[in-house]
């Protein structure tokens, strides 16, 4: 018998019961459930709803349910629709008609959205651990990588001379603005519903702001309509999600480009690649390519909660069982993506002489030659042209800027002089670079101080 049947003259059929439960995927939020129930309980015992001795019957009882899950024995069944009700019905098997009190001032509605809750401010939690994690590999990397000079791209086409750390440590700046989405979605689930009620709130004595502070909430919601309605906190969750995932993606990808025999700029350790099951030779970036689909999954978790609540008019509507098994699959996914990333990157091996090897091939230094002319009086535009041309000249001769005479040099601008070859020196493009910000070593060195400032605090 259902714990809602009274008004029914007839049970549910076998189909609806197993199209109507979400007790296969919710039975993940039971610590959520029961730490929720424990608090209401010792609520409506100050409130004098229970006595002293029934609470301490339900403290036992639910912490024994506890024990029951967690070593298996608890059989969730599908007749009983979900987790809340699972836990109550056993309940009421242990302590009778006391078992009947405990959802007394709540709604099953305000109780899904309070163990919703609870839950993804858990996942924020775990994975910003997670992503800081992946931000510390970086920073090993790029500690000892100051020196290794790399090619910057733009358009995938060789642009100018930066250094590894630097690179690495853009990401480290995208994976910070991911740490703090995560934080910010976190504050703002700071609030409880639990006690809410079904939508219009409870005519008991109750006390929501005892129940929210035992809970860690900074306090209660303060609609109740909007308590039980409300799923913007899974939404922002699924949001920073699909956006962190987005990083790893681009990160994931150069690492697929940089691992082909093309670049062979890193090599990925064997932990994190495959073979072909034809081709003797191959050694496939599968962790990365992996990583880089994956983003797909979780925007897909995204799209679909943001679907599923555009059209719902208030309160609570049965459509929002369907918001939590995308969340459970974009936290899981994120968490699994995280922690493979990072321990592929520990696994990875770059490769210094290959990176300076491609920066002298492709021009990386135009722009230098432009500045160097600049400052030598010319108008940057004039000075644009008149490196644009020597780059012509050099690519029909088969040369490189720096392997290009004086005199040939002279034949564009009579402003160069000697001093041109130390201005386009590849090392010395990369350390000439001022601008606050920038990929020059005393740059990236105050970049590394403040990311280790940021991961110890």
């Amino acid at each position: 018998m259902k714990l809602w049947s009274g008004r029914f003259e007839s049970g549910t059929s076998q189909l609806m019961d197993a199209f109507n439960n979400s007790i296969q995927f919710d039975h993940r939020m039971y610590k959520e459930d029961l730490s929720g129930s424990l608090a209401h309980a010792k609520m409506l015992a100050k409130m004098g709803i229970l006595t002293e001795d029934e609470l301490k019957a339900l403290v036992l009882a639910l912490k024994e349910i506890e024990a029951e899950i967690e070593l298996g024995s608890f059989k969730f069944k599908i007749e009983d629709e979900d987790l809340h009700m699972a836990v109550e019905k056993r309940l009421t098997e242990k302590l009778g008609d006391l078992g009947k009190k405990i959802h007394t001032a709540r709604s099953r509605n305000d109780q899904v959205a309070l163990d919703f809750r609870l839950y993804v401010r858990r996942e924020c939690q775990t994975i910003q651990e997670l992503i800081r994690e992946l931000m510390s590999v970086l920073v090993e990397h790029a500690a000892v990588t100051t020196d290794v000079i790399m090619p910057g791209y733009t358009h995938m086409q060789k642009a100018q001379p930066v250094r590894l750390a630097y690179h690495l440590l853009a990401y480290f700046e995208m994976l910070k603005r991911d740490v703090s989405r995560f934080e910010d979605a976190y504050e703002r689930m700071s609030l409880s519903p639990l006690g809410a009620g079904a939508l219009a709130g409870t005519s008991y004595e109750s006390d929501r702001f005892l129940t929210a502070e035992a809970l860690g909430f900074s306090g209660p919601s303060e609609n109740a309509m909007d308590s039980v309605a409300d799923r913007d906190f899974a939404i922002e969750f699924l949001s920073a999600s699909a956006i962190t995932m987005m990083h790893l993606s681009r990160l994931a990808e150069e690492f697929v480009i940089w691992s082909t025999g093309e670049f062979a700029f890193i090599e990925i350790g064997d932990a994190y690649a495959t073979g072909s099951s034809i081709m003797p030779q191959k050694k496939n970036p599968d962790a990365a390519e992996l990583i880089r689909g994956k983003s797909g999954r979780v925007y897909g978790d995204l799209m679909a909660l943001l679907t599923v609540m555009k059209g719902l008019p208030m309160a609570y509507n049965k459509d929002m069982q369907e918001d939590k098994e995308p969340v459970f699959d974009a936290g899981d996914t994120v968490k699994l993506c995280l922690t493979v990333f990072a321990d592929m990157l520990r696994h990875t091996t770059f490769k210094p002489e290959v990176m300076l090897h491609q920066c002298k091939q492709g021009f990386l230094n135009a722009t230098d030659l432009a500045d160097y002319l600049v400052k030598k009086g010319l108008p940057f535009r004039d000075a644009h042209e008149v490196s644009g041309k020597l780059v012509a000249y050099a690519i029909r001769e088969k040369k490189i800027l720096e392997t290009l005479s004086l005199e040939e040099m002279q034949t564009v601008s009579n402003l160069i002089g000697e001093d041109v070859y130390e201005a386009i020196d590849i090392e010395r493009c990369v350390e000439n670079k001022k601008s606050y910000g920038s990929t020059s070593l005393d740059s990236v060195n105050r970049m590394l101080e403040l990311a280790k400032a940021y991961l110890k605090a």
